[in-house]
């Protein structure tokens, strides 16, 4: 039985939750015109239904501590460069949101957007009116 990530990317291909041409969050996108970005996000959409709930099942098991794309590959041992993007598209879906808070990605020494589920997530202020 596949789970609603796998449903979801097989709609859209078919042509449905997505208008033609605007599959994304449901296929993997790429941005300008080089082939190779075309290639990479071919490549990752016969996993894509299942990293998408692997990464958002992470998040999810973190409650309000939440996790950042750094973190959730090393949890998951996937590469960053096959997490980071599901975040953006778990994003778009509306899946996940900025938890406000911000935590040192040890590769970079930078700080890093800390993600929850979005019904964790703080509430902005045009939400209260």
């Amino acid at each position: 039985m596949s789970d609603l990530f796998d449903r979801e990317f097989h709609a859209s291909r078919a042509g449905g939750y997505s208008s033609p041409g605007h599959v994304y969050p449901n296929n993997a996108g790429f941005k300008g015109t080089a082939e190779t970005g075309r290639e990479a996000a071919e490549a990752i959409n016969g996993r894509l239904g299942g990293l998408q709930r692997r990464v958002f099942d992470a998040v999810k098991g973190r409650g309000t501590n939440g996790l950042t794309p750094e973190e959730a590959a090393d949890l998951l041992a996937e590469s960053r460069v096959s997490v980071q993007p599901r975040f953006s598209e778990l994003k778009a879906k509306g899946l996940i949101a900025d938890s406000g808070k911000r935590r040192m990605n040890p590769s970079s020494r930078k700080r890093a957007v800390v993600w929850v589920i979005r019904e964790l997530a703080p509430k902005m202020e045009a939400d209260h009116g």
